[in-house]
């Protein structure tokens, strides 16, 4: 299946934004478990590319849907202004909602056009695309049979990522950290550890920072390396509002 992936990294990763664990060892699920502004941006994404509306407009859209679900301060006041422009940011939020993009296209090229035009209505800044870029072509590349060796030697020759570090060497020092710089390598490397998408989500919020996200961006590339098990879909299809289901729903139907 496509997208839940990313779903369902950022629910499990919502308990543990700014309660961070330092192990993969904990409830997968609990009563605070939601999904926050990281799968309805995704979500809007998915809606962008179905209904051909541009992504500035989606994310304003869903963003006035969903007004609480925990969106940064600079997002908040661009989505709350009609007419603000792209303000230079290089935050993680252009790679948490760029996984869709990873489905739409049938080639490298198309997917990495296509996020930093996803990125850019917000985040014009190289890292904020590049963070962007490289999570969609992660997704792109696994889910069409890529060999993980061969996927970790891409994306570090195309995007100067250092893939080459152990989640054990990094886990003792690593903090909260919202830059595309310094949690998409970090969530990349979650997946390439993993076994499966559950355990790349788990891995990715044992880092102790910024969770949800994290976990939203191992979760997308692992569900399209590994699929992600039907017991777990259902759970997060339950998760989720009317609306975010159907879009969820009706973009899988659309490129699976």
């Amino acid at each position: 299946s496509v997208m839940t992936g990313a779903l369902f990294g950022d629910i499990v990763g919502s308990v543990y934004e700014f309660r961070p664990v330092k192990t993969a060892d904990f409830p997968l699920f609990s009563r605070r478990s939601c999904f926050t502004d990281d799968t309805v941006l995704t979500v809007a994404t998915a809606d962008a590319l179905i209904s051909g509306a541009g992504y500035g407009k989606k994310y304003r859209e869903y963003y006035r849907l969903y007004p609480d679900a925990g969106y940064g301060g600079m997002f908040h006041r661009w989505a709350g202004n009609p007419s603000a422009g792209p303000y230079g940011s290089y935050g993680n939020g252009s790679a948490m909602r760029v996984s869709p993009i990873g489905y739409a296209f049938g080639t490298l090229d198309g997917v990495v056009r296509e996020a930093e035009r996803s990125a850019a209505v917000t985040h014009n800044h190289p890292e904020g695309i590049r963070g962007a870029q490289a999570v969609a072509a992660a997704v792109f590349l696994a889910r069409t049979g890529t060999p993980k060796e061969e996927l970790r030697r891409f994306l570090q020759t195309r995007f100067g990522y250092d893939l080459s570090r152990r989640l054990d060497d990094i886990r003792p020092s690593y903090g909260f950290d919202v830059t595309c710089q310094g949690s998409v390598p970090e969530s990349l490397l979650a997946f390439f550890e993993s076994d499966s998408c559950e355990d790349a989500v788990r891995k990715a919020v044992s880092l102790g920072g910024d969770a949800d996200t994290m976990g939203c961006i191992a979760g997308a590339v692992a569900q399209a390396f590994y699929g992600l098990p039907a017991d777990l879909e259902k759970r997060v299809l339950g998760m989720l509002t009317p609306k975010l289901r159907e879009v969820t729903i009706k973009f899988r139907e659309h490129y699976e």
